[in-house]
C-alpha cells in the first residue's frame, strides 16, 4: 500500500473536549475517527469524500482530559466509488507515557464529484497485510449489505404484524423465535 493509505492525526484533549462526568465525549472522538478516515479517502481518490457509513464505533476505555489522542486511519477496502477506512485511537498520558488502545472504528467514505459518486483508482495491495485488510475490507462490505437486506426484511414483518402477535414477539427471548424462514 501507497503511503496515502495511512493517515495519523494527533490532539490534546482539553476541557471543551469533556461530557458531563468529566471524561472526553464520544461524540467528538467520532468527528475525529471521520476527519482521519476523510483524509485517508481523499488522499487515495484525489477527490471530496463524503462519510456513507460508520459500521460501528468501539469504545473500549475511557480518555482522559490532557490525554493526547494518536489516530491511525487505515485505507483497507476500495470499490468502484467507496472506500473502508479501519480507525485506531490511543490515548497518551503525556505525564505518565502510558498508552491505552481506546476506540476503533471502520468508516466507509464516498468520493464525489460534482455532488455524485464518483469513480477511485484500486487499491495497491504490496504486502500480505495489505492483502488481509483488503479481503477483510470486502468481507465488512458484504456483511454490510447482507445486514441491511436483513433488516428490510425483519422490518417487513413487523409491518405486517399487530396486537397479541406483537406480544409474543416482545415476549420471545431471540428474533428467531418468532421470524420466518426465508424460502
Amino acid at each position: 500500500m501507497n503511503s496515502e493509505g495511512v493517515v495519523r492525526i494527533s490532539e490534546l484533549m482539553t476541557p471543551e473536549h469533556a461530557n458531563l462526568i468529566g471524561k472526553v465525549f464520544g461524540g467528538y472522538v467520532m468527528g475525529l475517527i471521520d476527519k482521519a478516515a476523510y483524509v485517508c479517502a481523499a488522499r487515495h481518490s484525489g477527490k471530496i469524500c463524503v462519510t456513507a457509513s460508520f459500521d460501528r464505533v468501539d469504545f473500549l476505555s475511557p480518555i482522559d482530559v490532557g490525554d493526547l489522542l494518536h489516530l491511525t486511519a487505515h485505507l483497507d477496502y476500495v470499490g468502484s466509488t467507496s472506500m473502508g477506512i479501519g480507525v485506531e485511537v490511543h490515548s497518551e498520558n503525556v505525564q505518565t507515557g502510558e498508552v491505552r488502545h481506546t476506540n476503533s472504528s471502520y468508516v466507509t467514505m464516498v468520493a464525489l464529484t460534482e455532488g455524485k459518486p464518483a469513480p477511485v483508482p484500486p487499491l495497491r495491495c504490496e504486502t500480505d497485510e495489505d492483502k488481509r485488510r483488503l479481503l477483510l475490507g470486502r468481507y465488512r462490505k458484504q456483511r454490510r449489505l447482507e445486514n441491511q437486506e436483513e433488516l428490510a426484511r425483519v422490518a417487513g414483518v413487523l409491518e405486517k404484524t399487530e396486537g397479541k402477535r406483537l406480544d409474543e414477539f416482545l415476549a420471545a427471548k431471540s428474533i428467531r423465535d418468532w421470524l420466518p424462514e426465508e424460502h
